[in-house]
């Protein structure tokens, strides 16, 4: 059996496909990682807020109570801020009537389709499990569909 005497030298196409991996590689880890939420406050309100500060971002109530608080923004805009025993913010659930001045589903979800269920109505939740958090969009099916846009702690 005869040694090779040439030296192996690593070209161009291998460099490039080796580079290809790592960059794939690192991409998986950063997927793996967790997702951080596309959609993750209101008007300034957060998850994990107090009742305090969230009241000073939007400002009086319609209905004010230690559990939670609606507001009307406008003609076309609710939304309530759902809070625990410790009066943080856990739940934040808008609704938009005839899906005025409602975010874009991507805006709030992020890329991929809404699962359209046999009324007509959309409906995606995403879980940010890292974050400890859900997010959904629900567009019902109605002639004057409602957009409700929900945030929320998981439990």
């Amino acid at each position: 059996m005869r040694a090779s005497t040439h030296k192996h030298r690593v070209g161009l196409t291998e460099l490039t496909f080796f580079l290809i991996g790592i960059i794939l590689l690192l991409l998986l880890a950063v997927v793996a990682k967790g997702q951080q939420p596309v959609y993750n406050q209101y008007r300034g309100v957060r998850l994990g807020m107090t009742a305090a500060e969230a009241r000073a971002k939007l400002g009086d109530p319609v209905l004010k109570t230690d559990e939670q608080d609606y507001y009307v923004l406008s003609p076309n805009e609710s939304t309530q801020i759902v809070y625990d025993a410790s009066q943080k913010v856990v739940t934040i659930s808008t609704d938009y009537v005839n899906g005025v001045g409602a975010p874009d589903y991507k805006t709030v979800l992020g890329e991929g389709a809404l699962l359209e269920r046999p009324d007509g109505s959309l409906f995606k939740m995403v879980q940010y499990r890292s974050a400890g958090m859900w997010v959904s969009y629900n567009k019902s099916a109605a002639i004057a569909p409602m957009v409700t846009v929900t945030i929320q702690v998981m439990k």
